[in-house]
């Protein structure tokens, strides 16, 4: 199961007597080189780490499924509590917006708890989201027993696979892990908020720290925009560990980086019968199947070859019996695009294509998209200052060696909703360590994270958001 993600988000200040504008003055390198210095080493100190690490572990052993995080927000209330930082609690359910700086804003009329009496109209925002593992496990070539339940007429999977690795702070909830790692995520934020707190006095504005629920499948980013969390925020940043990088390594790239994405589930209807007379039934399982395969032409045959895009069924169920053709059979999949528009048409042929093949072969199909349960995720696109300002501060606190450029993949975020509304930089923290065998993939039962990852990202996350502020807010008249 995973949980949240550091975003940084940047808005514009405003008062009635002075106006800012954002520009884009970059930190002189000393400057930004003894910032990220100070930052990582105060990160790495014995007792800053040792307690990244004991929140890491609590976090892991108490993994919740999406919109149901409760525990986990009272652990995070309870450390921002312990180190003085307001914040704006509830959102999207159990989500929150913690603040950090020199003016504390208030969301969509929500009070803040130990907050400010004085809010502004606009902040710089610091923030990170939580996420539940939802079962989704293409693209990473791992097999193990997914739990399912009764739900009404049909089978639920459930969010995440069991941990497979035994060691001393193992998920203590039956049938539910932290599979991707937004226990490190939550983690990289509070240690960026305790980063930022003992700066705050230093700081040209605010930021906000966002911890956002169910980003697996459940499109937590949408709701927390829904309620504010972002009204007039000009930037955003975030951060999502990867095991194929090793520890000590960020990977990004400007421009399009992770596609987009929908569900879709058919239910084709025919007439049943017993095998031996096909004549007197309307076979759903021959049109299912016409149906699955001309999907894959939409593919091969409809677009461009240099665009990317998927179309993938991942599961067909049908009769139970191998003598009898059934009445129904029910199917569904994926379909992802780097573009908006790519994502509308394949819908769009999606829908065409099994109705078609329906009715071929004298059936009917409803086709669903699952967009009240599921929404649609948009392409996640990074913009190029936000991506170079990252790179720089990465580069800085990392070495240019350590700051890669990465490859587009069909992997989905619902940071995604972040980066359609403002300019957004999305990057790769590495956790992989040789010696720990941390390199197993993500949603993998046997994840392994290396911890070492947890000071690094907590002053990734700072760097930025400091160097940010200080390089870009100009007073005019």
């Amino acid at each position: 199961m995973e949980w949240l993600r550091l975003l940084l988000l940047l808005s514009i200040f405003t008062c009635h007597v002075l106006q800012f504008k954002w520009v884009s003055v970059s930190a002189s390198g000393p400057e930004l080189a003894e910032l990220t210095r100070e930052l990582l080493e105060s990160a790495r100190e014995a007792e800053f780490s040792d307690w990244l690490r004991r929140v890491r572990r609590r976090i892991h052993q108490n993994p919740e499924l999406a919109f149901e995080e409760f525990e986990t927000s009272q652990l995070i209330r309870s450390e921002l509590d312990s180190l003085g930082i307001e914040y704006t609690w509830p959102l999207a359910k159990t989500g929150l917006v913690a603040s950090v700086g020199s003016r504390l804003v208030s969301i969509s009329g929500r009070p803040i708890c130990r907050g400010s009496k004085d809010p502004a109209e606009g902040v710089f925002f610091l923030g990170e989201h939580w996420r539940t593992l939802d079962f989704m496990i293409e693209g990473h070539g791992v097999t193990w027993s997914i739990p399912m339940v009764k739900e009404g007429e049909h089978l639920k999977v459930l969010e995440a696979p069991m941990e497979l690795v035994e060691w001393e702070y193992k998920s203590k909830n039956p049938g539910k892990m932290h599979a991707c790692g937004h226990d490190v995520h939550v983690t990289m934020l509070l240690g960026a908020a305790k980063l930022l707190k003992q700066r705050s006095s230093e700081l040209q504005g605010t930021i906000k720290l966002v911890f956002q629920p169910g980003e697996e499948g459940h499109a937590g980013a949408f709701y927390m925009l829904k309620e504010g969390a972002l009204d007039k925020v000009n930037a955003i940043f975030g951060l999502h560990v990867l095991p194929q990088m090793r520890t000590v390594t960020i990977g990004s790239r400007p421009g399009p980086m992770l596609a987009g994405s929908g569900r879709f589930i058919a239910i084709i209807r025919g007439k049943g019968g017993h095998a031996a007379n096909p004549h007197v039934t309307r076979d759903p399982v021959l049109a299912a199947s016409l149906a699955i395969i001309s999907l894959q032409q939409i593919i091969s045959r409809e677009t461009d070859p240099l665009e990317a895009m998927v179309i993938s069924a991942g599961f067909i169920e049908g009769g139970q019996a191998g003598n009898v053709i059934p009445e129904t059979v029910r199917f569904g999949g994926t379909f992802r695009s780097m573009s908006t528009e790519g994502l509308s048409y394949l819908m769009q042929r999606i829908k065409e294509v099994i109705e078609t093949q329906a009715a071929v072969q004298q059936c009917n199909a409803t086709i669903d998209f699952l967009e009240d349960k599921l929404k649609p995720y948009p392409a996640t696109v990074n913009d190029q200052a936000m991506y170079k300002h990252a790179e720089r501060v990465g580069e800085s606190l990392l070495g240019g060696p350590n700051v890669q450029l990465i490859p587009m993949t069909m992997g989905a975020e619902d940071f995604s909703f972040y980066s359609q509304k403002i300019p957004a930089a999305f990057f790769m923290i590495g956790v992989s360590n040789e010696t720990l065998k941390s390199n197993k993939n993500l949603h993998s039962p046997y994840l392994v994270i290396d911890e070492e990852v947890l000071p690094i990202g907590a002053a990734l996350h700072a760097a930025v958001a400091i160097s940010y502020l200080d390089g870009h807010l100009v007073e005019t008249s």
